[in-house]
Order: C-alpha cells, then structure tokens, then sequence
C-alpha cells in the first residue's frame, strides 16, 4: 500500500498529468475541453491555493485526493494501481477531518459510484449536467461521519 503524504507546490505539474491521465483513461465519454498547460494553470492557481491536497505514492503519485471543509473535490487513481486500497485510504483522509462530505461524480462513473456507497455515500440528487462544463449528467453524493 502506497504512503498517504500531504502533497507540496513541487508535485503540482505530477497532480496535473495524473488527472488528464485518469480522465482520458477511465472517463473516455467526456469532452477534452481543456489543454495540458490549462490543467496545470487549474491545479496551481486554483487547487493548490484553496484546497488540502493528498498524495499516494512517493515521487510520481499513484493517486491524489483534492478536498476543503465539507467537500471533496477531486478523487483519482491511476489505472493500474485501482482496486488496491488508494483510493479507500485517500478518502480515508478526507473523511478524518470531516464530519460531512460531499462531491460530485457523473452518472456514467458507475465504478466511482460503487467506490463511494460502499464508503457510506449516499445519492443526494442527479442532475442533467447543464450546471457542469463538460454537460455531463452527474450526481452529488454526500456521507456524514457516525
């Protein structure tokens, strides 16, 4: 099992490349609307600056959790590494410091869905994706500590 470790500024560009990487390999249905160098910009200038980031693995991750008080907004694991406990233990760590999570996923993630209901997510609400830029029906999930 890889080590959880909070991430730093230097794993900014290795956050980047997994999530096109995951996105194009597990979620192939939606829209590349945008370009390597915007994902970097998105993860440096945004998700670095307001959210905690988590990393499994040391040196190029196998998997990262982005999250902020009440939400978790990015879960992604490498292909090859899924189904051997990173993802678990990265929600894990959200999860500790927090007493109610939510996030969104979309509808045709059916293996993300499984992933979060038997982690005790529940459906909250579906939506037709018109709120989200990739127009992708989605659904959010929410889970409160027992």
């Amino acid at each position: 099992m890889a080590q959880i470790i909070q991430a730093t500024t230097r794993d900014i560009e290795a956050v980047a490349r997994l999530f096109r990487a995951v996105r194009s390999a597990c979620l192939p249905y939606l829209p590349d609307i945008h370009t390597p160098a915007e994902d970097l910009s998105y993860f440096r200038d945004c998700v670095f600056r307001t959210c905690e980031v988590w990393l499994a693995g040391v040196g190029e991750p196998e998997g990262f959790c982005v999250f902020q008080p009440g939400w978790v907004d990015h879960l992604y694991v490498r292909p090859d590494r899924q189904g051997k406990g990173i993802g678990t233990a990265l929600l894990a760590r959200a999860m500790q410091d927090n007493a109610r999570l939510e996030l969104w996923v979309f509808q045709r993630n059916t293996t993300a869905i499984s992933f979060y209901r038997a982690r005790g997510f529940r459906l909250v609400r579906r939506t037709d994706g018109s709120r989200n830029e990739e127009r992708e029906p989605d659904a959010l999930f929410a889970w409160e500590k027992n």
